[in-house]
């Protein structure tokens, strides 16, 4: 299962409504960064025919059959700090990650 905290969740909610056509976010993994993997979010309208809708939170999460063998267990959080923010990933499945985070490898 893939999960967004009550945080994430907030921010992701204040930003769909600035979004008129969509109801939720696409949550992937694609090929690149530091450590050979690295994750993307992007806004969605619907499930396309390959994909996972699962709901957490509130929030509608699209997550393509290959992303989401790469992402079984991880939580999506929202960082809100001094020195960071932004979403955050925590992979129970990354061997590695690189040092901002949005990197990593099985």
């Amino acid at each position: 299962m893939i999960t967004i905290t009550q945080q994430a969740a907030t921010k992701v909610l204040s930003l769909l409504k600035d979004k008129e056509h969509s109801t939720g976010i696409r949550v992937g993994v694609k090929g690149g960064g530091c450590s050979g993997f690295s994750y993307f979010l992007d806004f969605a309208d619907a499930a396309e025919s390959s994909d996972r809708e699962i709901t957490s939170n509130g929030v509608k999460l699209f997550i393509d059959s290959k992303s989401f063998i790469y992402l079984m267990g991880t939580e999506i959080d929202y960082i809100d700090g001094l020195n960071q923010s932004g979403f955050q990933f925590n992979n129970p499945g990354a061997k590695r990650t690189c040092g901002c985070g949005e990197s990593f490898s099985i």
